[in-house]
């Protein structure tokens, strides 16, 4: 059997993401959830922005239930990612919006005659 103690560091897998944490795949027989209250010590607007699906991550061990195998994780105050893989970020184009503003007033036009046409 598994035995982990409090401040272990483990890794595993991300296997879901929820509203209120997600979840991490240590081995076969034991998992764990990272609530979204110990993913990060500021505000945590969506917890997908941290981690993605099937990512391998490192975790801390805050408790474990050895009776059902499940671990509480967190990854406040550690390096958490484990691979060179960097969010990439939204890179503005030069033009920024005023493409969007070019094409606008063409399918607020396109728009109104589709609905035109169907009454």
């Amino acid at each position: 059997m598994y035995s982990y103690e409090k401040g272990d560091i483990v890794k595993g897998k991300v296997t879901g993401i929820e509203k209120y944490g997600f979840f991490v795949s240590v081995n076969d027989d034991v998992t764990g959830l990272i609530h979204i209250s110990e993913i990060s010590n500021g505000f945590v607007k969506n917890v997908s922005d941290y981690v993605d699906i099937d990512e391998i991550i490192s975790a801390k061990v805050i408790d474990y239930d050895d009776i059902n195998n499940k671990l509480r994780l967190s990854i406040k105050d550690i390096n958490y990612r484990n691979s060179a893989k960097k969010r990439k970020g939204i890179v503005e184009t030069k033009s920024g919006f005023s493409k969007l503003g070019e094409e606008l007033e063409k399918w607020i036009e396109l728009k109104e005659k589709e609905i035109d046409d169907k009454k």
